[in-house]
């Protein structure tokens, strides 16, 4: 893997040139901090489908197109005189180190968790930030469903939770009942629905975080599978000379199940 040069200052180089106003990219030059963040996001997900495919190249695919992203909001900051990719590395360093006092600085390991929540509200207070809430620093811009994890682990932290899955399933139900009456109001509240539904994602979110398992990866996983079952369902109709949106719901029904089975099928054969 040696080259003749820092593989991260060429891409410093490679970044500085695209935004060079003089021969640079139109479109690189036209980005900032702002338009840039929804790809940061976009990246980070497609990391993680490559972590979970367990796709080795992909990743660092990925990661390089994640890496990308520092490298440019580096660019940009440097350009407009704020920080630089070497100021976010020291930054880096320093958060590292002043958040695991268990491996720099002899502090009991048992206490890790304290300990990192305490320096954390340090970090907020620092920076003026002086929120007393157990939900602080919970970022409003995260993902819904991330988000609502973190939110019920910081409440947890402070004994607001269940001390098993089961009543979290009871809620689940007493949730269904609720929007299965909203669903039979007339007329029907569309705001009400939608926070009907927002509790009920709200407590799948929390059983899944008892059960230890993390709701946006389920989602990744039922999103992939369905994905494949419907394309599957899709041929074979295909097969049969039958377009999709003609064919009534009994025999989509039927299709699906077929495609499942199909693929099942194949999922033993592969594995035994």
């Amino acid at each position: 893997m040696s080259q003749d040069h820092d593989p991260i200052e060429h891409l410093k180089g490679i970044m500085a040139r695209l935004r060079d106003p003089d021969g640079g990219c139109p479109w690189d030059r036209a980005q900032d901090h702002r338009s840039l963040a929804p790809y940061a996001v976009e990246e980070a997900y497609e990391v993680a489908e490559a972590a979970e495919r367990g796709d080795l190249d992909a990743l660092a695919d990925e990661l390089g197109d994640l890496l990308l992203q520092v490298i440019f909001h580096a660019r940009i900051a440097e350009e407009a005189g704020r920080f630089d990719l070497d100021d976010i590395a020291r930054r880096l360093a320093e958060k590292l180190v002043r958040r695991h006092p268990h491996v720099f600085a002899g502090s009991d390991p048992q206490r890790h968790g304290e300990t990192w929540e305490a320096i954390k509200a340090e970090e907020r207070a620092a920076r003026g930030e002086d929120d007393p809430s157990a939900l602080a620093g919970v970022a409003p811009g995260l993902p819904p469903l991330l988000r609502a994890a973190k939110l019920q682990r910081r409440a947890a932290r402070v004994g607001f939770d269940w001390d098993r899955p089961e009543p979290v399933l009871d809620k689940i139900r007493e949730e269904v009942d609720e929007l299965a009456e909203e669903l039979h109001r007339r007329p029907r509240d569309p705001a009400r629905l939608e926070a009907e539904i927002g509790d009920l994602l709200f407590a799948t979110v929390n059983l899944a975080r008892h059960l230890g398992i993390d709701p946006e990866a389920a989602l990744r996983g039922t999103n992939r599978r369905f994905e494949v079952r419907f394309r599957h369902m899709e041929q074979a109709l295909a097969r049969e000379g039958k377009a999709l949106p003609h064919q009534d719901l009994e025999t989509l029904e039927s299709a699906w199940q077929a495609a499942k089975a199909a693929l099942k099928a194949e999922e033993d054969g592969a594995g035994s």
